[in-house]
């Protein structure tokens, strides 16, 4: 099953008071590309579900796409629940590499982020951090 989306949004406010600048990823991505972000369900190292084809930073955010693979009893789940619309939030983990608050020092504003891996969640941090499947 083929889904995409995107990851993480610019110069929007997450629930753990994070906003990512534009750049954020670049390095990251040009260390590791595409294969070296994992796919997995819920943040769980146990569980990869699938692969990204496609990681890509552009004038929005994080943009993926990727499969999602049968193999793996929870890769048959996710794909169930994403069909049925159960499931359809993304979330990142990372390593900060860079970040500063802004001017009211509420907000973290990451610069610079080691990116891990793209989870398929019930509830993403950022709120618009969501995927869909695309028509063929």
């Amino acid at each position: 099953m083929i889904i995409e989306g995107y990851a993480s949004r610019f110069y929007e406010r997450d629930l753990n008071d994070d906003v990512v600048v534009p750049g954020a990823f670049r390095d990251s991505l040009l260390r590791t590309g595409p294969e070296g972000v994992r796919m997995l369900y819920q943040h769980k190292v146990t569980a990869p579900i699938g692969v990204w084809d496609e990681v890509v930073e552009d004038e929005t955010g994080l943009f993926v796409r990727g499969r999602i693979i049968d193999a793996t009893p929870e890769g048959r789940m996710v794909m169930a629940l994403s069909e049925a619309g159960v499931i359809d939030g993304l979330s990142i983990g990372f390593r900060t590499e860079k970040s500063r608050f802004d001017e009211t020092g509420r907000l973290r504003v990451l610069t610079a982020v080691a990116l891990w891996e793209v989870s398929l969640v019930t509830f993403p941090m950022l709120n618009s951090a969501r995927f869909t499947i695309p028509s063929p």
